[in-house]
């Protein structure tokens, strides 16, 4: 069996503490709607496919990666069609994108495999 293993470094941290951050704050938001809370779990679900030693996601880990990033894009363009975007109110709506496009970035720039 081949094992992948995975290098963290100060990346891979901010990949697990920004999507934790932005599935806590899913969770947290208008709880207890099915939509926000799927959303937090799909978050979820994608950090375990990107790090957990899981066979299949890891001998897919570029196409995982790939999808995590969709599902971002997915996110931000939900947000800009439906999202509450008003001042103050929506603060935490750009807060929570602004989370998800640096954990885009990181994502896209990760090369740890």
């Amino acid at each position: 069996m081949n094992t992948t293993q995975t290098r963290f470094g100060v990346k891979q941290f901010a990949i697990i503490l920004l999507t934790l951050t932005s599935a806590f704050i899913h969770f947290s938001l208008l709880f207890p709607d099915p939509l926000f809370i799927l959303n937090g779990l799909g978050y979820l679900a994608f950090l375990g496919a990107y790090f957990l030693p899981i066979q299949f996601a890891q001998q897919r880990h570029n196409l995982v990666r790939w999808a995590f990033v969709g599902y971002i894009v997915i996110n931000l363009l939900a947000w800009l069609a439906i999202g509450d975007k008003s001042w103050p109110a929506g603060a935490l709506g750009y807060a929570t994108k602004l989370i998800e496009i640096v954990l885009m970035v990181l994502l896209l720039t990760d090369r740890s495999k």
